[in-house]
């Protein structure tokens, strides 16, 4: 990766704080506020909608990347197309109230825009088996994508933990963007971790502004999708950004599985995850956030740099990273049925 993407990304990073600041400025002179509630975990009304700053710079900057034809086009139409879509059912439902069917409707017509572009699931490499699964596969790839952009939005509860997440998610896909040769992938991590910085600045415990669904889902959605371009040049790379956000898709995965298995309405607004009970516990954001970047920076990183290493072990370096992190989310309390008596 030459100097033009890193200028680039920088340029994004301080756009995006910049941004950030002014939309914060214009949500506290409107009104645009996130007001506390028995569901909330923050205490007072902040001003919400700063994620529209990340998609205006990260949308801006894979043009100039495209321009340039370090990005392909396929590549530009599948996140920014798919993504505005998103960003959009997101700030519709951060100023009013979108009915679900209708999000979720975007949300697939979106990620199936994205597949299709990408021209569907890439084949997988297992270790021992390299498996090509045609439309089913093109559908489980909608379905990850619609997933991930939505677990985002679960996990985006407390200060800096989303913004934090997709920081390092996409700064780690750089560094392997840059040891695969990948240099699209690369430049295009790079501009989302710089986006996601830049905002962090405003969103860092305790946050001066939330990013709302503008943001979280969009975020979700164009990792998910670079995921995916980066596995269709290497076969181990799905596993490898899998990875990457297990701290996330552990936790989310987790606590929708527990609700449900209790019957519980999925759909509906609750504090049930790991990382909202810890919250709770601790009495802090940022000693939550910082422990989930502990562990991407300690645990996921060093599992990810060796499944790229070694591709014949990636899928159980996968199972490898999520084991331990499935133990902790459920001593944590992720998924637990909340009651009058919890903390």
């Amino acid at each position: 990766m030459g100097w033009t993407p890193i200028v680039i990304a920088a340029s994004g990073l301080v756009a995006s704080a910049v941004l950030t600041g002014l939309v914060r400025r214009f949500a506290l002179a409107h009104g645009v506020l996130d007001l506390p509630n028995d569901r909330s975990s923050h205490s007072k009304a902040t001003p919400r909608g700063g994620g529209i700053a990340m998609v205006l710079t990260i949308t801006i900057a894979m043009l100039v990347l495209t321009f340039l034809g370090i990005v392909q086009w396929r590549l530009l139409l599948a996140l920014a197309c798919g993504g505005l879509a998103v960003a959009a059912v997101g700030f519709i439902d951060d100023r009013f109230t979108v009915r679900p069917g209708v999000r979720l409707a975007v949300h697939t017509a979106a990620a199936a825009w994205a597949v299709a572009w990408l021209g569907g699931l890439p084949v997988l490499d297992t270790g021992r088996h390299v498996i090509h699964l045609g439309w089913p596969g093109a559908a489980l790839a909608t379905l990850g994508i619609v997933w991930t952009l939505n677990l985002f939005n679960f996990m985006d509860g407390i200060d800096g933990i989303a913004a934090s997440e997709a920081m390092f998610v996409a700064g780690a896909g750089t560094v392997l963007g840059v040891m695969a040769g990948n240099g699209e992938v690369s430049a295009s991590s790079l501009v989302i971790a710089c986006a996601s910085a830049g905002f962090l600045l405003w969103n860092w415990p305790p946050a001066k502004i939330f990013m709302g669904d503008v943001g979280s889902g969009y975020l979700g959605y164009v990792l998910a999708v670079l995921s995916l371009r980066a596995s269709a040049r290497d076969p181990v790379a799905l596993w490898v950004w899998l990875i990457l956000g297990a701290a996330f898709f552990v936790d989310a995965t987790l606590t929708l599985a527990r609700r449900s298995l209790r019957g519980e309405r999925v759909q509906e607004a609750h504090r049930s995850h790991a990382y909202q009970w810890l919250a709770r516990r601790w009495k802090s954001h940022r000693r939550v956030t910082l422990v989930f970047l502990a562990l991407n920076l300690l645990w996921l990183l060093p599992c990810a740099l060796a499944a790229s290493r070694r591709p014949d072990l990636a899928l159980r370096l996968l199972l490898v990273a999520c084991g331990p992190l499935v133990l902790l989310g459920a001593l944590a309390g992720a998924g637990r049925r909340e009651t009058a008596t919890n903390p």
